[in-house]
């Protein structure tokens, strides 16, 4: 299915400015590993018993922490295409390092917000236990690199402000081990991690994203050169932060949504590859996208192929947009199979039509187009 022409404007609007390079690199930029999402198939069936709509969600019907068999099956996907160098292609994956503590949360009788590491998260589960082993082990191998998407994938204040109000569908989902707010309106659920209602909350938000910044360096050894934040909401006061914990590179879309510091309305600013910020950060955009589970109408392999083409027809990298929940199997094995299928589609079309091509991970192009 062709982009029409609205859909042709569009793409190579996004990538008349910024830097250029005439090398084929694709980068797949994948958000959300290591985050809770839906605990179970149970959990799920309960919620579409008590009407909350999840079935209307692509993201509550298909996304879940990963498992180990997800994993292993995307890992050898990755290793089984290689580049014009032998390098495997490589997901920059962006990770939460730590999920709601429930236990201790319930303790202090709401009073408190309380997180695990992820380290502990996996444990709770049935066949995940491995995965932070697994990511470590996709690293080695170059199919799997590790960034920081923050602490926890949570509003924490919003959330628990509904838990201390009594909110019975909030507390109901909380029992269940899971932050979704029972709403059904809305794919998020809390999820805007460091968006605000009041410049007063900037300070706590600015302290979380330090702290998640440093917990990755922790679990992983080396500070994360790029940095996304959930929902692609921030504001520009957060990025001296950033750069303070080791990010170089800000992983984006075209538009950043930026809440208000005082009253008003959200602010769309504008962003394009490689710009810099007046921190010295750059911003890297993603210009195309392959996200079947999201648009199950369309023909994610052709659509993003398409895309592709126009990004290296302007000399720019292709920055792939795919989230983890293309790829988790742990509540519907068929979302995953299917999907793996489709990638295999991309990169045997990607390798077919441009047999040059460079598969990296966002720090390794910031590096790149940084030395230019």
């Amino acid at each position: 299915m062709s982009l029409n022409i609205k859909q042709q404007i569009s793409r190579n609007l996004i990538n008349l400015l910024g830097s250029r390079t005439g090398r084929k690199i694709v980068v797949i930029e994948s958000d959300d590993w290591g985050s809770i999402r839906m605990p179970s198939k149970n959990t799920y069936d309960l919620f579409v018993k008590k009407g909350y709509g999840v079935e209307n969600s692509a993201y509550n019907r298909y996304d879940a922490l990963e498992s180990e068999e997800d994993l292993n099956q995307l890992f050898g996907l990755l290793h089984s295409f290689k580049d014009i160098h032998q390098h495997p292609a490589v997901i920059t994956a962006n990770c939460i390092v730590a999920n709601p503590d429930f236990e201790k949360i319930r303790q202090s009788g709401f009073n408190e917000y309380h997180y695990e590491l992820v380290t502990n998260t996996v444990q709770q589960y049935p066949a995940h236990q491995k995965i932070v082993a697994l990511w470590k082990e996709g690293l080695n191998k170059g199919l799997f690199v590790p960034q920081c998407h923050g602490r926890e994938h949570l509003h924490v204040g919003r959330w628990m402000k509904r838990l201390q109000a009594g909110d019975k569908d909030v507390l109901y989902c909380f029992d269940q081990q899971t932050t979704f707010s029972g709403d059904g309106k809305t794919d998020y659920s809390f999820m805007e991690a460091l968006d605000f209602d009041t410049i007063s909350e900037l300070e706590g938000l600015n302290k979380i994203l330090a702290e998640g910044l440093q917990l990755f360096e922790q679990l992983f050894g080396y500070t994360s050169k790029s940095f996304i934040a959930p929902c692609y909401t921030w504001h520009r006061e957060m990025e001296p932060v950033m750069k303070a914990g080791g990010v170089q590179y800000v992983q984006g879309n075209i538009a950043q949504l930026q809440p208000p510091l005082i009253g008003g309305k959200y602010k769309a600013a504008w962003h394009y590859m490689a710009q810099r910020s007046g921190n010295g950060l750059r911003y890297f955009i993603r210009n195309c996208i392959f996200e079947p589970t999201l648009h199950p109408g369309l023909d994610a392999v052709d659509r993003c192929l398409q895309q592709i083409e126009i990004a290296f027809r302007w000399n720019k990298p292709a920055i792939i947009s795919s989230h983890r929940l293309n790829y988790i199997g742990w509540l519907d094995e068929t979302n995953r199979t299917k999907n793996l299928a489709l990638l295999k589609q991309l990169l045997s079309g990607i390798q077919k039509k441009w047999p040059d091509v460079e598969f990296m991970s966002t720090d390794q192009l910031g590096d790149l187009i940084s030395a230019q």
